[in-house]
């Protein structure tokens, strides 16, 4: 992964002690939205189940396109999060009904990024689920190293592709007139040598998660808000970074 050259950008700490301040007096409101947003994907993952057992390779299958479907709704509450979070760090007054926000705001575009985040998990995958499959019906060990083998490998491909993807909502209202293509292609161009510090942040998280877990995950209702105050202001500071650069490039 990329080291980012030295400049100006804000370090892990230092976006975090900013997103503390922005939280202060708003925990209830994120909370809110965070258990909204819970509920609603709950429901959406349920559904694929309530119609398909998958005992064979064709109810697989479909079970699967249902859950691809399916999941691609969840883009319009993830850019719903996008516009809250970018909300609560510009000082704008928020509510828990600003996830609901993508389901007017371009919501055709949202779902097209799902799309291609869908798409994404479920190539990388296939491969793994097929041979789990397989051990399943048979029993024999070498499906199991191959899943195994498969899980490693398309787990990594997500975590890359998902980091250069990462702005993609955050654009979105930032930039509502350029087009799915656009907004994929940009985050590809602004996250060029961040690619590191982001998934560094994401890894200094993990100990609180690991803590959390000692609530009985109750502590998520506060990690996860807090998680996403600093995502949005990894990206403004990104986005400040860029069009000063522009700037100074202009200038010269």
């Amino acid at each position: 992964m990329e080291i980012a050259p030295m400049n100006t950008y804000k370090s892990s700490a230092k976006l975090k002690g900013i997103s503390k301040e922005q939280l202060f007096g708003h925990y209830n409101t994120v909370i809110g939205a965070l258990l909204l947003v819970g509920i609603i994907t709950l429901f959406i993952v349920y559904i694929p189940s309530m119609f398909i057992t998958a005992r064979n390779i064709p109810e697989l299958i479909i079970y699967y396109l249902i859950s691809f479907i399916v999941s691609l709704f969840t883009g319009l509450l993830t850019s719903g999060e996008a516009f809250l979070y970018l909300k609560l760090i510009c000082g704008q007054p928020i509510s828990a009904g600003d996830i609901f926000y993508g389901f007017k705001a371009c919501p055709d575009k949202a779902i097209l990024l799902q799309f291609v985040f869908s798409l994404l998990t479920y190539i990388c995958m296939a491969p793994s689920a097929v041979f789990y499959y397989l051990y399943l019906t048979t029993y024999q060990a070498v499906y199991m190293l191959l899943m195994s083998l498969f899980s490693v490998i398309g787990a990594i491909i997500i975590i890359i592709a998902s980091l250069m993807l990462s702005q993609v909502f955050y654009l979105l209202h930032d930039f509502p007139q350029y087009s799915a293509k656009e907004l994929l292609k940009m985050s590809r161009q602004i996250m060029k040598g961040h690619k590191g510090r982001l998934f560094y942040i994401h890894l200094s998280f993990l100990p609180l998660y690991l803590l959390g877990l000692l609530s009985f995950c109750i502590a998520f209702l506060w990690l996860i808000p807090y998680t996403n105050t600093v995502l949005a202001n990894f990206y403004m500071d990104l986005m400040k970074n860029r069009n000063q650069q522009h700037q100074e490039t202009k200038s010269e």
